[in-house]
């Protein structure tokens, strides 16, 4: 048997339960069109040309990458 949250009817926890889950669903729906579309809902992407030009380029060491072997070193 599970115990009553203190302060909280029925009819409250009945509304916190289906806030969450409109809430859960929201979520899971966009997370789905964003997986579906490849692309974020927000719209911000790269413009293809850089794209392109980030696969010719290949692997890059950058500063940030230098600082994470860095610190990984033994």
């Amino acid at each position: 048997m599970r115990k009553k949250q203190q302060g909280l009817n029925s009819a409250e926890l009945d509304s916190q339960r289906r806030d969450f889950l409109r809430g859960s669903i929201v979520t899971a729906s966009g997370v789905a069109l964003t997986a579906a579309t490849g692309k974020s809902i927000a719209g911000v992407s790269q413009p293809a040309a850089e794209m392109e030009a980030d696969k010719k380029e290949g692997y890059r060491l950058t500063e940030h990458i230098a600082d994470y072997y860095k610190s990984a070193a033994i």
